[in-house]
């Protein structure tokens, strides 16, 4: 759903405004809130251009520690629709490592394992942290990269691996 959606707005994204947006989304079927994600697409890309003039990649570079980078995304009012788990997914997906993905599949994997006590997402800056260094500390002990661990954790309950 996710890539159908980037596919539907990907012309609109620099220029688009959100109606416009809603529209494509529409006509694809290819998101469950076409209206509220525009207004965030067009909210977050305005600050973007206040903020450092659309120089994200600059941006991101400018944070000497890579939990500032991510408490930024997560944290500025004016980044719409992102938590530590999507900005992490958003840092990998750009190539920074070092940040877990703790979505719904990767925490019933954790829990299965024993690793974690419940499947629920953290839902705070701290319990997110705690999860994310359980994972890391898993890692370590059975020897595989951090970074790669939560995608075979999320394949295993998914049966496929994306991108």
């Amino acid at each position: 759903m996710g890539l159908n959606s980037v596919d539907a707005v990907r012309p609109l994204l620099m220029e688009g405004d959100s109606d416009a947006m809603t529209a494509a989304l529409k006509k694809a079927g290819a998101h469950r809130f076409p209206v509220a994600r525009p207004r965030y697409i067009v909210i977050t890309r305005n600050y973007f251009r206040s903020d450092c003039g659309m120089a994200l990649r600059k941006r991101l570079r400018s944070f000497s520690d890579p939990f500032e980078r991510r408490d930024w995304l997560a944290r500025e009012k004016q980044v719409k629709g992102l938590g530590y788990k999507e900005a992490s997914h958003f840092l990998r997906n750009i190539g920074v490592k070092g940040h877990a993905i703790l979505d719904k599949h990767v925490m019933r994997c954790l829990a299965e394992i024993g690793v974690i006590d419940s499947v629920r997402p953290p839902s705070t800056r701290r319990k997110y942290l705690e999860v994310e260094q359980q994972l890391i500390g898993f890692a370590c002990d059975i020897g595989i990269d951090f970074d790669e661990l939560d995608l075979v954790l999320w394949s295993m309950k998914t049966g496929e691996v994306l991108k």
